[in-house]
C-alpha cells in the first residue's frame, strides 16, 4: 500500500505555490536560504477575478507559514498590478455571449509580434482594451516601418567620432532620452503603451539621410545607436521580429544575445545645449529663436530684438519691463 500525499484543497495549492518555487529544487526542505532571499515576491501580476478569493488566501496563508516561522515577513506580495479584461462591442468576452475573439486567425495574418504589441498599445495593462482589427493593422504598420528600416542593413563598426552634426547630435539626444523614459515605463511605471509611443517617436525621429549609403560615418554611427536601442527596448514587446532583425543586422560583430544586456545610458547626451525661446511683445508672441545655453540673459535679450517680427514691433518703442522667464519665454513690454 502506498499512502496518499496529495490531500491539500486546490485553494490551498494555489495559495502558496509562489513560496515554493524559490526552492523548488530541494527535496528536503520546503523552504531554504533561496526562500529568504527572493520573498516577498515583488510584483504580483494578475487578473481582477483573483482580488477577492485567491489574493485573500494567499495573505492567510502566508501569515500562518510566518507564524509558524516558516517564512518571513508579514506581506506575500510587496506591489500588485491587476490587469484589465479584453472587451469586443464593450462587453467582455465570453464563450456564452458568443463574443470571443480567436488570436490564432490574427496571429496567422499579422504575426504573434503584431498581436502583442497591439494589446500592449492600445490600454494600460490595468485598464481593459477595446478589440478593434484596424488598430491591429495601425500596430502591423509600425512593425513594419521597424523592418523597412532594419532588414538587410549591416552594422558598421564605427568609433564613436569626435565631432558631430547638430542633427546629429539631436538624433543621439533622442535615442537616449527615449532610452531612459523606456527603461524607466517597464522598470517602474509598467506603462507599456507609452513605452511603445516613445518607440515610435524615435523611429519617427529617424533622418531619412541618415539612411542612404552615401550618408557620413558619423551619420551612420548615429543611425546605429539609434537601431540598436530601438531593437532592444522593443525586444520585450516584439522578441521574434527584433531577435530576427538583431541577429541580421549586428551579424559576426554580435557579441552577445539581443536578451543579454539593456543598452547603457549616455548621461552626457542627455544634457541640452541649447533651448527654443519664445519671443513676445506685449504679451504677444512675435517669433521664436533658438539660444545656446551658455548666454547671459543681457546677451538673450539682444538677439531676441534682432527678430524682424520683434524689432518691427518695437520700433520707436520705450521697453518699461523685460520678464524673462528661464529658457522659456522673454517678454518686451511697454
Amino acid at each position: 500500500m502506498k499512502r496518499e500525499t496529495d490531500t491539500f484543497d486546490t485553494f490551498m495549492d494555489s495559495s502558496w505555490y509562489y513560496a515554493r518555487f524559490t526552492s523548488s529544487n530541494n527535496k528536503n526542505e520546503i523552504f531554504d536560504e533561496n526562500s529568504k532571499y527572493w520573498l516577498p515576491v515583488d510584483l504580483y501580476i494578475g487578473g481582477i477575478e483573483h482580488a477577492i478569493l485567491h489574493l485573500l488566501y494567499s495573505r492567510f496563508f502566508h501569515k500562518a507559514l510566518r507564524d509558524m516561522g516558516m517564512v518571513e515577513g508579514n506581506e506575500p506580495f510587496k506591489k500588485l498590478l491587476t490587469q484589465g479584461m479584453v472587451l469586443k462591442d464593450g462587453a467582455k468576452m465570453s464563450k456564452s455571449k458568443g463574443n470571443t475573439v480567436d488570436p490564432q486567425s490574427y496571429i496567422e495574418k499579422y504575426g504573434a509580434d503584431t498581436v502583442r504589441l497591439y494589446m500592449m498599445f492600445t490600454a494600460p495593462p490595468e485598464q481593459s482594451l477595446e478589440w478593434s482589427e484596424s488598430s491591429v493593422e495601425g500596430a502591423s504598420r509600425f512593425i513594419k516601418k521597424v523592418w523597412n528600416l532594419v532588414n538587410e542593413r549591416k552594422y558598421l563598426d564605427i568609433k564613436e567620432p569626435s565631432i558631430f552634426t547638430k542633427e546629429e547630435t539631436a538624433l543621439r539626444r533622442k535615442s537616449h532620452t527615449t532610452l531612459v523614459k523606456i527603461t524607466n515605463d517597464f522598470e517602474t511605471r509598467h506603462s507599456f503603451n507609452t513605452a511603445i509611443a516613445a518607440m515610435m517617436e524615435l523611429l519617427n525621429f529617424i533622418p531619412d539621410s541618415f539612411k542612404g549609403e552615401d550618408a557620413d560615418e558619423s551619420s551612420k554611427y548615429c543611425l546605429n545607436e539609434a537601431i540598436i536601442i530601438l531593437l532592444k527596448t522593443l525586444n520585450p514587446i516584439a522578441p521574434h521580429i527584433s531577435e530576427y532583425l538583431w541577429n541580421d543586422f549586428y551579424g559576426d560583430f554580435s557579441n552577445d544575445n539581443i536578451e543579454s544586456s539593456w543598452p547603457e545610458v549616455r548621461e552626457d547626451l542627455l544634457e541640452v545645449s541649447e533651448f527654443d525661446l519664445v519671443v513676445q511683445v506685449n504679451g504677444k508672441v512675435r517669433g521664436k529663436i533658438t539660444i545656446d545655453k551658455g548666454l547671459t540673459q543681457q546677451e538673450i535679450e539682444v538677439l531676441a530684438k534682432s527678430i524682424d517680427n520683434v524689432s518691427a514691433n518695437l520700433k520707436g518703442a520705450d521697453i518699461k519691463k523685460t520678464i524673462y522667464i528661464k529658457e522659456k519665454i522673454i517678454n518686451f513690454v511697454f
